[in-house]
């Protein structure tokens, strides 16, 4: 996800620079470049040479360093990387990048930066509510500084409460989603992923395999973007995509009146989700004991096609795309459903690729056709998007 882009991750003093260390081994395994610099505080929780041995680079901690001074190495710092993140942003850093304060390297680089700024924050809930440390924050924001988190959890005092740096996860997609060109700035798109569940008494439901995984990709990287994202998603223990406004359905029926709310007027309605084709026909109260079921007769009922339906509203997405899974025969039945559920591409793939990290499959659009060869889905995403922004 990174690969080529240039990351300088500012690390302040506070017990969750544990936590950068992570993020910055994370971010050179997807192909970023890392270079780090620590405050003085951020030497006493962490020393300079992990991160030196995690990312192959010098660890910087001193504005007067003779060498880097000479050639001006907090300019030549902050002009490298595509990305200033600083994590954790404690208060006292806060307070010194809202008021222009410039009295170490850190803090220094931050005031010379140019371009893209991440702060994640992390510290005690009292100090992050506090009247003070909310003005800086809103100072900063209104400067067009971003602001990942912080969030609610168990904090280093013992405490709970708001203060819990984000999880890398989270800073992850907010640094793609800064290093991404906006060219689907000012669309809104709606994406539906995941299975449903389909209840036949109080414990029991039909369902799939379906994880979600690549609605949540494209909704990330739609976010990434700059397009405005509606995801509504059935069951899945998935975390909710940076800058993603997130929907959660269990039925099919459900999944159709929230996807038909929000996708009215849409530039793109894309629809990953794993419906249930079918539904009890009669939902049964309580539980039904194992007596009751040595022998019984099962009826089930059609549960509504989701794409078609949106794709004959009135006020129908611009561009509607399907997604199919197969066993067989994958490109002449997806030609079939192409046709049959009026939507503008479709993109098929095997079943056996449910659950698993990675898929492949045929992009179908018209009476055009590409095959797309298995890869990561957080790539095959990308592809997909490509291939919806191409798509006329």
């Amino acid at each position: 996800m990174f690969k080529g882009k240039k990351i300088l991750i500012g690390v302040g003093g506070g017990i969750a620079a544990y936590r950068v260390a992570e993020l910055a081994r994370l971010l050179m395994k997807q192909g970023a470049g890392v270079r780090c610099v620590m405050t003085k505080s951020a030497c006493e929780f962490v020393t300079p040479l992990t991160f030196e041995a995690l990312t192959g680079e010098e660890v910087h901690t001193e504005l007067f360093d003779l060498t880097g001074e000479r050639e001006m190495g907090h300019i030549k710092l902050a002009r490298w990387a595509d990305v200033l993140l600083v994590a954790p942003a404690t208060a006292n850093l806060l307070t010194k990048f809202a008021h222009g304060v410039a009295d170490d390297l850190l803090t220094t680089i931050f005031q010379v930066r140019e371009g893209n700024i991440l702060l994640a924050p992390a510290m005690n809930t009292s100090m992050w509510e506090s009247a003070a440390n909310q003005r800086n924050v809103k100072a900063l924001q209104n400067r067009g500084i971003d602001i990942i988190g912080p969030e609610a959890g168990s904090l280093a005092c013992g405490e709970e409460g708001m203060g819990r740096m984000s999880e890398p996860e989270t800073i992850l997609q907010a640094l793609y989603q800064a290093t991404t060109p906006d060219s689907l700035s000012g669309q809104r798109w709606v994406i539906n992923a995941g299975p449903t569940h389909e209840y036949w008494d109080q414990v029991r439901f039909l369902s799939n395999a379906a994880t979600g995984r690549l609605g949540f990709c494209l909704a990330q990287i739609a976010a990434a973007r700059g397009a405005a994202v509606d995801l509504v998603c059935g069951p899945t223990g998935l975390a909710t995509p940076h800058g993603v406004t997130r929907h959660d359905v269990t039925s099919a029926a459900e999944m159709l009146e929230a996807c038909e709310r929000h996708a009215a007027g849409a530039n793109v309605f894309v629809a990953t989700a794993a419906v249930s084709d079918f539904a009890f026909a009669e939902q049964v109260d309580g539980k039904l004991k194992r007596g009751d079921t040595k022998s019984m007769n099962i009826q089930l009922a059609a549960n509504p096609d989701i794409v078609a339906h949106i794709a004959a509203m009135k006020e129908r997405p611009a561009k509607v795309i399907a997604f199919a899974a197969e066993c067989e025969r994958h490109e002449e039945h997806a030609a079939k459903k192409l046709k049959a559920k009026g939507v503008d591409a479709i993109f098929t793939n095997d079943v056996a690729n449910m659950g698993s990290d990675t898929a492949g499959g045929w992009w179908l659009s018209g009476t055009s056709g590409t095959e797309i060869e298995a890869m990561p889905k957080w790539r095959l995403a990308e592809r997909l998007i490509d291939l919806v922004e191409c798509l006329r």
